[in-house]
């Protein structure tokens, strides 16, 4: 790492903090977090209290307690982000740091969730419902009252996966994986031909001339503006489909009135990618606006514009 990206990492981090001692300073209570505790009225046997977050302002009200986990939580992130932010100033040791604890909390995460979510609530609540009942980990509402034996069959294949990490018999885990791998290429195949070939298709049989009526108490009319902007409308969608065809259109020669539907298409298609792009930046400002309001708002607890 350069000097400049050393120097730069250190006043981007460095600035951070020290606006979090003047709010400190302000007495600000920077970073801290309050919750207000609600007895959820659970529908089975098993009840669960939740901690809802609350302003500040709302500290001195009954029932709201300081939160001492989420307030970490909440500085873990402010610095973590901070850390983030100094790749701006080039590659360093604070945004590798806060890469590789991305990376591993993620993983950690997605391993915990797929084990409660998938493993627990769909294999160990149909193959032990009462004993998932009576653990209060699954089935807690009682729907499950039978045991389905049906589902033996995803645990032999998941166990055969395992056979993966012994080092002999690891042919075994190929009869699972190719099942897997042809169970899902199946299901996403036909959901991808059914919404991005024939509905795609659908939408695009409209017709060039729409009449809207419009529903009054007099009786039923015509609206002509705005079957005029209907109209308008479905035929710039199917001209606009004719024309971006006509571009892959390679077996006639783009010449005279094809080569200027041609043409059109690759503006047509400049424009969809354009916007399209656009519509990715504007998704990349938002996150971007999100950080910023956790740090100022939710960390630094500077007051909300209004």
């Amino acid at each position: 790492m350069s000097r400049e990206a050393f120097w730069s990492m250190v006043l981007l981090i460095g600035g951070g903090l020290a606006i979090a001692v003047i709010q400190l300073a302000r007495s600000e209570e920077v970073g801290a977090q309050y919750v207000l505790a609600e007895q959820v009225e659970p529908e089975a046997a098993a009840g669960w209290t939740i901690f809802r977050g609350v302003p500040q302002s709302a500290q001195n009200e009954p029932g709201v307690s300081f939160s001492l986990p989420r307030s970490i939580g909440i500085w873990i992130g402010a610095l973590l982000t901070l850390a983030v932010f100094s790749f701006l100033a080039g590659d360093n040791p604070a945004y590798k740091l806060a890469e590789s604890i991305f990376v591993g909390v993620s993983a950690g995460y997605v391993m915990v969730a797929g084990f409660w979510d998938q493993i627990v609530q769909n294999l160990m609540a149909r193959l032990l419902p009462d004993v998932s009942s009576a653990l209060g980990v699954a089935n807690l509402d009682g729907s499950i009252e039978q045991r389905e034996w049906i589902y033996l069959v995803p645990l032999a294949l998941s166990v055969m996966m395992l056979w993966q990490l012994s080092p002999k018999g690891g042919w075994i885990a190929r009869w699972p994986l190719a099942f897997f791998i042809g169970a899902t290429a199946g299901i996403r195949i036909t959901a991808t031909f059914e919404s991005d070939f024939i509905r795609q298709i659908q939408q695009t049989l409209l017709p060039l001339v729409a009449i809207v009526y419009d529903n009054t108490a007099s009786g039923r009319s015509v609206d002509w503006v705005a079957s005029l902007q209907q109209s308008v409308r479905n035929t710039i969608i199917v001209f606009g489909v004719l024309t971006s065809l006509t571009y892959f259109f390679f077996s006639v020669e783009h010449r005279g009135a094809v080569r200027v539907a041609s043409r059109i298409g690759v503006f047509v298609l400049m424009i969809t990618f354009g916007a399209a792009f656009g519509f990715t930046v504007m998704g990349r400002i938002v996150l971007l606006t999100q950080r910023l309001e956790f740090l100022f708002f939710e960390w630094l607890r500077f007051s909300m514009p209004t």
